[in-house]
């Protein structure tokens, strides 16, 4: 059984305009009034997309909506402050509890193999600092994440809320069996390893859905696989690179971790 510990709806978010920056993609031009931090950093932003979102043995980065997101999210601010300095580079970042947000590349092939469509319904497994639901948000507001580690959970509510992804849901709570309440997906995207496919999860992908994953235990190379569930209800799997994630966390939520 799901353990729902608690379950939040951000308040409605403010709208943006769009500029054109100099590497030819556009990002964020916040007006008055709109939440701080969105224009700091900007020329970071544009040379992580423009030169880590490709490269040497790295499927290259092409889906605009994905390359949109990560020039618009502040990366920096869903880091903690003595790690801002290495929100940008081509890494993870330690966000305390013993987990990480996941390097720009990865973010971006993850969010890419989901062929996110607006007004698609994600959902989210391993909310960590809300940098992975920030980026979906911006593609579709249809976004639901759902984090076990109590205080990365609450840092998240706070941080979505100050920067306004008001259409973000947040559920504290297991993650493999999923958010039945909101079930069928049109996407699931699980940002921590698991040592198999979580049956729960794939029965609430619907018909023509799409699931990234890593799949693998903590001590191994792991396997990022696209698993899409046909019309039928049957699944099909592809690698699509070998990666290492720290695991998923199962029982019930706390802050011991």
């Amino acid at each position: 059984m799901l353990n729902i510990r608690r379950f939040v709806l951000i308040p409605a978010a403010c709208i943006a305009f769009f500029v054109t920056g100099s590497n030819g993609f556009s990002y964020s031009a916040w007006g008055a009034g709109l939440p701080e931090g969105f224009s700091e950093r900007q020329p970071e932003r544009e040379r992580m997309v423009a030169t880590q979102l490709t490269g040497w043995m790295r499927t290259t980065i092409t889906d605009s909506a994905v390359l949109q997101a990560m020039l618009r999210v502040p990366r920096h601010l869903f880091v903690p402050p003595n790690q801002a300095a290495l929100a940008y580079q081509d890494s993870p970042v330690p966000i305390g509890h013993g987990q990480t947000i996941s390097q720009p590349y990865i973010v971006g092939l993850m969010t890419q193999a989901l062929e996110l469509k607006s007004g698609m319904k994600v959902l989210e497994i391993g909310t960590g600092s809300g940098y992975e639901a920030a980026v979906l948000a911006e593609i579709t507001p249809e976004v639901f994440t759902i984090e076990i580690i109590r205080p990365l959970y609450e840092a998240a509510v706070a941080r979505l809320q100050k920067l306004e992804y008001g259409s973000v849901k947040l559920l504290l709570g297991d993650g493999y069996f999923g958010w039945k309440e909101f079930a069928p997906f049109d996407r699931i995207i699980v940002t921590c390893a698991a040592l198999h496919i979580p049956p729960p999860l794939f029965e609430q992908l619907k018909p023509g859905g799409k699931m990234v994953i890593p799949v693998g235990g903590t001590f191994e190379t792991q396997r990022l696989l696209l698993v899409t569930k046909d019309e039928n209800g049957g699944r099909s799997s592809k690698a699509l690179d070998f990666v290492r994630f720290v695991p998923l966390i199962r029982g019930t939520p706390g802050s011991e971790w």
